[in-house]
């Protein structure tokens, strides 16, 4: 049985809730050089996997409103708490970040405005292949064998999700702008993927 889109107390709400407490977690784990660290990856893997659980969660029981807007917010703060920490330790160069911190509060801002006017945002499938590519360009900064001994493959993968984040930020932008209601929102208790 489907459940309420309205309804906030369902299990991949309370999984995403989840992760956006535990996320602070990666400023402990990760290692202040830039040798990597096993505990860190293990600990990104885990949290990355989450979001496909409660993405589980959430097709087989019903979107709800409130998991529509809270799991990209908790995407954008797992990533960007860990590339934050990254910046402190010396890992990441600030500039990249700050690209996508400004695209995630801005998107977060449109996804308030909408809500304001009862419409749904949901992540597109550029968007969430973005989210991947962050979320590899963060593990493979934090991972032993290619922190430190093979910075090429995080930096290609940090520079190729800047250039993702843009891209599909520029595609919503579009969108709205182009349309009434831009095709990748839907109204309020419409299904759409997590």
């Amino acid at each position: 049985m489907p459940v309420d889109p309205t309804k906030i107390a369902t299990w991949a709400n309370l999984v995403t809730v989840a992760r956006m407490f535990i996320a602070p977690v990666m400023f402990i784990v990760i290692p202040d050089d830039a040798k990597g660290s096993w505990i860190a990856l293990l600990a990104w893997f885990l949290l990355c996997v989450s979001d496909g659980i409660d993405g589980y969660l959430a097709r087989r029981h019903g979107v709800t409103n409130f998991g529509t807007f809270v799991d990209p917010l908790a995407d954008k703060l797992l990533v960007l708490l860990a590339m934050m920490t990254l910046i402190d330790v010396g890992q990441f160069w600030w500039l990249p970040v700050a690209i996508i911190f400004t695209r995630e509060l801005a998107m977060s801002l449109y996804r308030v405005f909408w809500g304001s006017k009862g419409v749904n945002v949901p992540a597109s499938k550029l968007a969430k292949i973005k989210t991947t590519t962050q979320q590899f360009a963060v593990a493979f900064a934090i991972a032993p064998l290619t922190a430190a001994d093979a910075t090429w493959t995080w930096l290609i993968l940090l520079w190729t999700s800047v250039v993702l984040t843009v891209y599909s930020f520029g595609q919503y932008m579009w969108k709205a702008h182009t349309a009434k209601l831009p095709d990748h929102v839907t109204t309020a208790g419409d299904r759409a993927d997590v």
